[in-house]
């Protein structure tokens, strides 16, 4: 995978969330190759950290649509 700079368009977690999910995309990567080891890496991450039921979706072009929890989306 090429890299690239991340940026966050929007977000509704705290600080932390968010230092955390860039970190472990960054990492997911470097070590995986496809789209969908990299969703079960940051996902299992988020499970292990913040309690589990975490959804995480990876990829360029796709549509998603759902409910989430107040201080728990984040989009970049």
């Amino acid at each position: 995978m090429p890299e690239g700079k991340n940026v966050v368009s929007d977000m509704d977690e705290n600080s932390e969330m968010k230092t955390d999910a860039v970190t472990q995309a960054s990492i997911a990567i470097q070590k995986y190759e496809t789209e969908s080891e990299m969703a079960k890496h940051i996902k299992a991450f988020f499970d292990g950290k913040y309690d589990p039921n975490w959804m995480c979706v990876v990829g360029k072009d796709f549509a998603s649509f759902g409910t989430y929890e107040t201080k728990t989306y984040l989009f970049f």
